[in-house]
């Protein structure tokens, strides 16, 4: 019976920490997508509001925190093992790589000479060859662009796999957790996809599709290095390689024929493959940040995680009660 009164708590403190999260990122997140709906341009402002949206789940993560008296280091700060940084970097590569590989042997697209020109001669490298300078090029946006681009998916993933997918992982399944926080996820982006040009011309219910299998996708991801590093940096480092392999790099390596933008970009089927591919690996690798230790008492397949001093008092308390 007491058990039962201490899961009952965690279950519903888990919830209003969903509910406050959720209302306070709407609530932050709609102010911007007012301004950009408006212009109807991503890059209005100067392109400044990107970072301001993106920084929306962080000031909604770390509010709810503080509203709910919990310490910051719930949200997953601690350095993670190198392997998983490792992974975190290079399977985004790898799933890029898989997709426009298939999209450019199947002729759906064209090796895009003209931006490898353009890349080496913007390099500033005169004198040196072509290749050589693209490759040096590259490498910059792979080493300092995931760098840079670090400051903004950090918004990001506070909230999303910092305080979202633990709270999740406190009441349902990996499985639930991975396709609820993904639904969760696209659908937060839908507004500028659907009002806006975050798109590629493409049509926008096509697009929203492609963008949220890939969304859903990657959840699953993002979710079990969230839960088996116990540290949000993996998610974070992730976001940045897959948004600069993605955009910055296959996408300008790719010259459109004509259908080429329905396979190619985020918005696109190739992405949404391979991804898909991606993540049912990681969904049969779920019994590793899972247990079910308590069946019957609400705590089928939990995430193994430390809780905080502040947790262990607040459950100590609902049992003696």
């Amino acid at each position: 019976m007491l058990m039962q009164s201490a899961a009952s708590s965690m279950r519903d403190s888990s919830t209003n920490a969903i509910s406050d999260y959720l209302q306070l990122t709407l609530v932050c997140s709609a102010a911007v997508w007012i301004l950009i709906i408006w212009s109807g341009h991503l890059n209005m402002g100067y392109g400044l509001l990107i970072p301001g949206i993106m920084w929306c789940p962080a000031f909604a993560a770390l509010l709810t925190s503080h509203i709910l008296g919990r310490e910051l280091s719930s949200l997953g700060w601690r350095w993670p093992q190198l392997k998983y940084l490792a992974a975190s970097y290079f399977v985004p590569l790898a799933y890029a790589s898989v997709a426009y590989g298939a999209v450019w042997a199947l002729q759906l697209g064209e090796w895009n000479s003209e931006f490898v020109s353009l890349v080496a001669d913007g390099f500033g490298l005169k004198g040196f060859p072509t290749w050589a300078s693209f490759t040096l090029a590259i490498t910059c946006m792979a080493t300092g662009g995931v760098v840079q681009n670090v400051s903004m998916t950090l918004g990001e993933e506070i909230g999303w796999r910092g305080f979202l997918v633990p709270e999740l992982a406190n009441r349902m399944s990996f499985t639930k957790t991975s396709l609820l926080s993904g639904l969760i996820w696209a659908g937060w982006h839908s507004p500028l996809l659907l009002f806006a040009d975050y798109n590629v011309g493409t049509n926008r219910w096509y697009a929203l599709g492609c963008f949220s299998f890939t969304c859903i996708s990657m959840s699953f991801v993002l979710a079990w290095l969230r839960l088996k590093s116990d540290s949000l940096w993996p998610a974070v480092l992730f976001h940045a390689s897959h948004n600069v392999f993605f955009p910055i790099v296959f996408d300008n390596l790719t010259r459109n024929t004509g259908r080429t933008f329905m396979y190619t970009t985020v918005f696109g089927a190739a992405p949404a493959c391979t991804s898909a591919l991606l993540a049912f690996y990681f969904w049969t690798r779920r019994e590793e940040v899972e247990q079910a230790p308590n069946r019957g008492l609400g705590f089928e397949s939990r995430p193994l995680r430390r809780l905080s001093p502040h947790k262990l008092r607040k459950y100590d308390n609902a049992i003696l009660d």
